[in-house]
C-alpha cells in the first residue's frame, strides 16, 4: 500500500507515463505534470506523517532538514506542533503574502537614501552622517498599510510631509523656509 494520497500516487503515475514516453508528450505538457505532482506532493500529508514517525524514533530536526533539503529551522517551522499549530503558521504565512505589497511605492516624496548618495556622489552612511549631524533633512514616511521609509530631502527638494507620507503644498504644515 502507498504511503502517497491518492492525488499525489495519480500525478506521480501521470508523469511516470510521460517519462516513459507512452505518450507523444509536448513540452507543455511534461511541464504541466512536473508542477502538478509538486503541487501534489507539496500538499500531500505523507510528509508530515514521515516527520513525526521519524521524530518518534529519535531523529532530530538537523536530520529532517538534512533529509528534506530544508535548514533546521525551516523543517521545524513547516512541520513543529500539532496540525492546528501548524494550520495556523501556514495561515499567518498566506495572509502576510496576501497583504504584503509587491513593490516599493513610487509615488513617496524626497529621495531614498540610496538616491541620495548616488545624486551627491558619497555613500549611504554619508547620507546618514550628513542626517545626524543636520546638514541634511530626512524623515521616515508611514504609508496607510504599515511600511516605513527614510526619506532624504536635499535642499533643493524640501517639501513638507503629512503624516500620510503625501508633500503637502507649502504653508499647509510644517515650519517655514527662509
Amino acid at each position: 500500500m502507498s504511503f502517497l494520497s491518492a492525488d499525489a500516487a495519480r500525478a506521480l503515475a501521470h508523469l511516470v507515463a510521460l517519462e516513459a514516453d507512452e505518450t507523444d508528450a509536448t513540452p507543455l505538457e511534461r511541464l504541466r505534470g512536473i508542477r502538478s505532482l509538486a503541487a501534489a506532493l507539496e500538499a500531500d500529508p505523507a510528509a508530515l506523517a514521515a516527520v513525526r514517525e521519524a521524530l518518534g524514533a529519535g531523529a532530530t530536526w538537523d536530520d529532517l532538514a538534512e533529509a528534506s533539503g530544508l535548514s533546521p529551522s525551516a523543517a521545524k517551522y513547516r512541520w513543529a506542533g500539532d496540525d492546528d499549530a501548524i494550520a495556523a503558521r501556514q495561515e499567518a504565512s498566506r495572509k502576510r503574502k496576501r497583504d504584503r505589497p509587491s513593490s516599493a511605492p513610487t509615488h513617496l516624496p524626497g529621495e531614498s537614501v540610496s538616491e541620495a548618495a548616488k545624486r551627491l556622489g558619497v555613500t549611504p552612511q554619508a547620507i546618514y552622517q550628513r542626517v545626524s549631524r543636520g546638514l541634511l533633512e530626512a524623515r521616515t514616511v508611514e504609508l496607510a498599510d504599515g511600511r516605513k521609509y527614510k526619506r532624504v530631502f536635499l535642499a533643493e527638494d524640501a517639501a513638507d510631509v503629512g503624516e500620510t507620507g503625501e508633500a503637502e503644498p507649502p504653508g499647509e504644515a510644517g515650519p517655514a523656509e527662509d
